[in-house]
């Protein structure tokens, strides 16, 4: 058995909720496969702690978004960054991964004095939706970019920059229809009741932006459709804030990864923020709509920097809009509720929405492994050959 010494030691930084999942994951898989064993240092949360990270401090300090959102914060974010970049150099690990989150992660990189270790980054920036020149900068402190989508990797390429496909994790934790119907029998949900899956989004200042909006979704969807059942997947950082999104209407809020695939697959409708929860309700078959708003300058911002149609993947995906969009000041309950009401209501419209939802999944669908497996072999992949140099 190897002992603490003989074994590789990975340095991972993440910012978030959707991180620390990615990064639990990968943690598994390197696990898993890794000839020597592994040893953790950096940032995370409870489930990367549970895979055997020692984190510096609680993640949760950097779930921050959004220009106005980030600079009442930036002296404690600044001083974040000097913590992780100290330890790095003081730990010297054999590879450093970054999760996500990528003004934060760059930052930190940024400050590294020597460049000894392999920067892997796990999520590719969006180069091919805003500021693809920025790619040139990121080639002076990040090795290898791995991939959630395959049609990332060309833009990287096309600056000489490498980067891997590795599809996104979300498709290891799809729960069937059968455990979607015993997730309504566990929780006294009836099987012929209408339920609407709310998905508000994982860092606060998005649940608060968009809970306002949700609350009254919901609201005039209960008074239309009798014995609506609301189930809200959320984590743990933003829980307090959703336990009132639904009062005086039957609802099922839960936090583990397990029961919120099942939430989702026993839902029929939902209304999700932008982010990685749509691909997840397309993986699940639901049908839904997408909203988000964010403080008017920065929106005004994005208007202006973003080069792609859509917000959501399942959109850019599948090259249309699958997932009606309710973005800003797009984003008013009775349009929603119109929306929300034709996918109940229209049987083609839902069929049609599902069937694109299942191209998209297709797309990433891997045919010899699980993301989070390609991920790890990757990221020893890599290491093996810095050490090759």
């Amino acid at each position: 058995m190897a002992t603490s010494d003989d074994r590789l030691h990975i340095f991972i930084i993440v910012g978030e909720p959707s991180g620390d999942v990615l990064g639990a994951r990968l943690m598994a898989a390197l696990n898993r496969t890794a000839p020597r064993g592994v040893k953790y240092s950096g940032v995370g949360g409870p489930q990367m702690a549970a895979q055997g990270l020692d984190s510096l401090f609680d993640y949760r300090q950097l779930a921050v978004m959004g220009l106005l959102e980030v600079l009442p914060q930036a002296p404690r974010l600044l001083r974040r960054i000097r913590d992780i970049a100290k330890a790095i150099e003081t730990l010297r690990p054999d590879a450093i991964i970054s999760i996500d989150a990528p003004s934060f992660a760059f930052a930190v990189l940024r400050r590294l004095k020597t460049h000894t270790q392999p920067r892997i980054h796990y999520v590719a920036p969006q180069i091919w939706a805003w500021r693809p020149k920025r790619v040139h900068k990121i080639k002076k402190y990040v090795d290898h970019i791995l991939a959630l989508f395959p049609f990332e990797p060309a833009h990287f390429d096309a600056a000489g920059m490498a980067c891997t496909f590795v599809s996104h994790p979300v498709l290891e934790t799809v729960a069937t229809a059968e455990e979607g119907r015993a997730f309504r029998a566990r929780h006294g949900i009836g099987a012929d009741t209408l339920v609407l899956c709310a998905l508000p989004g994982s860092r606060r200042i998005e649940v608060q932006k968009l809970k306002p909006v949700i609350v009254e979704v919901i609201g005039r969807l209960a008074a239309r459709h009798q014995g609506m059942h609301v189930v809200i997947p959320t984590v743990s950082t933003v829980v307090a804030d959703v336990r009132t999104i639904a009062t005086g209407i039957p609802t099922t809020i839960v936090e583990s990864a397990d029961e919120k695939s099942a939430a989702m697959a026993a839902s029929d409708v939902a209304i999700a923020a932008s982010g990685t929860a749509t691909l997840e309700l397309a993986c699940a078959c639901v049908p839904g709509v997408v909203i988000y708003k964010v403080a008017r300058i920065t929106g005004w911002l994005g208007r202006w920097l973003v080069n792609v149609k859509y917000a959501s993947i399942v959109n850019i995906l599948a090259g249309r809009e699958v997932l009606p969009e309710f973005l800003q000041r797009d984003c008013k309950p009775k349009r929603i509720v119109a929306a929300i009401d034709e996918l109940i209501e229209n049987e083609s419209l839902r069929r049609d929405v599902i069937e694109a939802e299942i191209a998209v999944v297709r797309q990433l669908t891997l045919e010899d492994q699980t993301p989070s497996e390609r991920a790890a072999q990757a990221v020893l992949r890599i290491i093996n050959e810095f050490e090759d140099r």
